[in-house]
């Protein structure tokens, strides 16, 4: 388009009143190649990790924010110039469905709302990537992936080490076996945190407790290590703190597998803990840590070093993620696959309440 049209352009959106957007309305419909990304909830993780790793990607960028805190609205337009427009809250969210400027919604709240935000960002038209674990049970689940199906938009589950380099490493050898059958997996996630308490993380309503918070990292890891789904699962939990009382501050799994392999998990709020090692019948490997992130990195038992990856996990995510709807192409990891997790944890809590073991 030639300057005079674009100037014909601005003169019209200005005599509707929309001068005020139209920059951005020309901008981000014309030949766009980069995907605007709103960011729901403005935690620590958005704060300090995605906004930050937006200012790398090549294919999307960070355009908006959807925020419970209206205090914070000022210092993210300051830091990152977003306008007035593509500023919204949690009760007027729906109209990001007028917004052209906004192509993703990326859900970064406590669990307890995934399923809420995902609805309301895939009836407004727009691709949903949910934070990981997916939701509260298998029902939201499906839920969250018919209504993302009905309204024709993909949903992605951000599995960030899904797409690290040294994981998608060990992922092949899952398929490959280059040190013969696995038969055990050790993958333990956790951190301390028993001094201080952590709002949602102690609330069971939200998704708190240590299996819903990090006890994902070690079931996914040991589901893709051993390239195979689990047929049973036994269980232990406990809380030691007041803090961590009406959730479980550490979780202790095995899982079965079909081929004979077991894996050995834990995951926890009391000790620090970031470790993967497959026990195979020729040899074994590692990544410690696995889940960190940065500096994922790891070995082999015949001395093969596997280094940490330079780049940043999230924005390589993001632009994954991005080129899957860009190309539209198939995601890396689907609802889908979120929701076998969450299958999972479900069996997981009742077989420590039952103190048995539970068939899948």
């Amino acid at each position: 388009m030639n300057q005079v049209s674009r100037r014909q352009l601005l003169k019209t959106l200005g005599a509707m009143g929309l001068m005020a957007g139209a920059p951005a309305v020309f901008a981000n419909n014309l030949g766009r190649k980069r995907l605007g990304v709103a960011l729901v909830g403005l935690g620590y993780y958005s704060r300090d990790l995605l906004a930050p790793a937006l200012q790398m990607t090549k294919h999307c960028y960070l355009a908006g924010i959807v925020t419970g805190s209206p205090e914070k609205i000022p210092q993210w337009q300051k830091n990152y110039r977003i306008a007035d427009y593509n500023v919204y809250n949690y009760d007027n969210m729906h109209q990001l469905a007028n917004n052209p400027d906004i192509d993703v919604v990326y859900v970064v709240t406590p669990t307890g709302t995934h399923k809420k935000f995902t609805e309301i960002a895939a009836n407004a038209g727009k691709h949903v990537w949910c934070e990981k674990p997916m939701a509260m049970n298998e029902q939201e689940c499906q839920d969250m992936i018919d209504v993302c199906k009905k309204n024709k938009v993909q949903l992605t589950i951000g599995y960030r080490m899904q797409h690290e380099p040294n994981t998608q490493r060990i992922m092949q050898f899952a398929k490959q076996k280059p040190y013969g059958d696995i038969k055990t997996i050790i993958a333990e996630a956790g951190y301390n945190g028993t001094g201080a308490s952590y709002s949602w993380r102690a609330d069971p309503a939200l998704g708190g407790g240590a299996m819903y918070d990090m006890g994902v990292y070690p079931l996914n890891a040991a589901r893709y290590t051993a390239g195979e789904e689990p047929i049973a699962v036994t269980a232990t939990m406990n809380s030691t703190t007041e803090v961590y009382k009406n959730v479980d501050e550490t979780t202790r799994f095995e899982l079965e597998f079909a081929s004979g392999a077991r894996a050995v998990c834990a995951t926890s709020y009391a000790q620090s803990m970031n470790q993967l090692r497959a026990e195979c019948a020729k040899g074994w490997y590692e990544l410690k840590p696995f889940q960190s992130y940065s500096g994922v990195k790891g070995s082999t038992s015949d001395g093969i070093i596997l280094t940490a990856a330079p780049e940043n996990q999230q924005a390589r995510q993001m632009d994954n993620d991005a080129l899957a709807i860009i190309n539209n192409s198939r995601v890396l990891v689907p609802g889908e696959e979120g929701m076998k997790d969450i299958v999972i944890v479900e069996a997981i809590f009742k077989a420590a309440k039952e103190a048995k073991r539970i068939v899948l």
